[in-house]
C-alpha cells in the first residue's frame, strides 16, 4: 500500500482543482455539484479511501462486467479523470499502444545490441573492441534523454532530413507505406530509449561474464576439449544471465520513465505525456493512479525476474 500513500502526501501542498477548466462565469452550483460527483469535495483520507475503492474494485468489476456482460457495477462511479471528465482507464486505453509501440520495441533493441557486445567484450577483455565498448557504454549512461532526443532531432530531421521530428499519432497502419512511415517516425524514439538500456545492459553482462571466465567448471570444459563456443554460451553465459536478467527486467519500467521525457521531445501521444499534461493541469486522480501503475510494474518485472532465476540456475528451487 506504500506506492499508493506515496502521491497522498504531494496533495496537501498542491491539491488542484478539478474546475480549473471551467468558465468563471459557471453557476456556483453547478460547480459544488461537479466537485460532489467527483469526491473533490471530501477530506483527504476520504478521497483516499474514495479512490482505493475505485481502483481496486469498481475498474475491475466494470472490467468483468464488459467481459461477461454482467451488471455488477451498474450504477457506480469508476475513476474519473478531472482534466477529460472521463474514466482514467478509458483514456489510459487509447494512449497505452502509442507508448508501448516506442517503449516494447526500444527495450527489445537494447537488449539485442547489448548481449552481444557485454559477451565479445567480456571474452576479448583488453582489446579494441573491449576498450571502444566501455568508452560508449559510459557516454550511452551519462547522457540523459532531454539532451539526445533533442540532438538526435538536430541530426536526423533538422540537418539531414531523414525521420520526422513529431510523432504522428493518429496514423493508420493498412498498407506497406503506411507501415514504412510507422517504421520512420519510431526510429528516433526508440533510438533514444535504446542507449541508456544498451549501455546498462552490455556493463551488466560483460561484468558477470568476466567474473564467470575464469572458474573451474570452466577450466575443466576446456581441459575436456570441448569447443570455445560451446564453453561461452552453454557453460558460461548460463550462469552469467541471473544478475542481467535482473537489470532486463527491471529495466522495463524505468524505460516507461524515459518515455515520460521521450514523447514530450518528440510529441508521442502516450501514458507519458499524459502523466505530465495531469500533473501540469492538477489532474489529482490521473497523476496519482499513473503513478501507481508505474509502481506496479517494477514489482511485476521484479517477481519475473525472480522467477527466472529459476530457470537460469538449477541450484534455485521454490518451495
Amino acid at each position: 500500500m506504500a506506492p499508493t500513500l506515496a502521491p497522498i502526501w504531494h496533495r496537501e501542498p498542491a491539491p488542484g482543482d478539478p474546475l480549473a477548466d471551467l468558465p468563471l462565469t459557471s453557476p456556483p452550483e453547478v460547480r459544488e455539484k461537479i466537485c460532489a460527483a467527483l469526491g473533490a469535495d471530501q477530506p483527504l483520507v476520504v478521497q483516499y479511501l474514495l479512490w482505493l475503492k475505485q481502483f481496486f474494485m469498481l475498474e475491475p468489476l466494470h472490467y468483468f462486467d464488459v467481459l461477461f456482460e454482467a451488471h455488477f457495477s451498474g450504477g457506480m462511479q469508476r475513476l474519473i479523470s478531472w482534466q477529460s471528465r472521463g474514466p482514467f482507464f478509458d483514456v489510459n486505453a487509447e494512449r497505452l499502444p502509442q507508448t508501448l509501440w516506442v517503449v516494447d520495441l526500444a527495450h527489445v533493441v537494447g537488449v539485442m545490441i547489448a548481449l552481444p557486445i557485454g559477451i565479445l567484450s567480456a571474452y576479448k577483455q583488453y582489446s579494441v573492441f573491449y576498450q571502444t565498448g566501455t568508452f560508449l557504454s559510459m557516454i550511452g549512461l551519462a547522457v540523459p534523454p532531454f539532451f539526445s532526443g533533442v540532438l538526435v532531432i538536430l541530426i536526423f530531421a533538422v540537418y539531414l532530413n531523414r525521420f520526422p521530428s513529431i510523432y504522428n499519432t493518429n496514423l493508420i497502419v493498412d498498407s506497406w507505406s503506411s507501415f514504412v512511415e510507422q517504421l520512420r517516425q519510431m526510429i528516433m524514439p526508440v533510438m533514444v530509449l535504446s542507449v541508456p538500456t544498451t549501455a546498462q545492459i552490455s556493463r551488466y553482462t560483460r561484468s558477470s561474464v568476466l567474473g564467470n571466465m575464469g572458474q573451474d567448471y570452466v577450466r575443466t570444459a576446456r581441459a575436456k576439449g570441448i569447443g570455445e563456443a560451446a564453453v561461452v554460451f552453454i557453460h558460461v553465459l548460463r550462469d552469467s544471465m541471473i544478475p542481467v536478467v535482473t537489470v532486463i527486467a527491471l529495466g522495463l519500467p524505468s524505460i516507461f520513465g524515459g518515455a515520460i521525457v521521450t514523447e514530450q521531445i518528440f510529441k508521442v501521444n502516450g501514458i507519458g505525456q499524459l502523466l505530465i499534461t495531469a500533473i501540469n493541469s492538477n489532474d489529482v486522480p490521473t497523476a496519482h493512479t499513473a503513478t501507481v501503475i508505474f509502481a506496479v510494474l517494477i514489482v511485476l518485472f521484479n517477481l519475473i525476474a525472480d522467477l527466472l532465476y529459476g530457470m537460469l540456475d538449477s541450484r534455485i528451487r521454490y518451495g
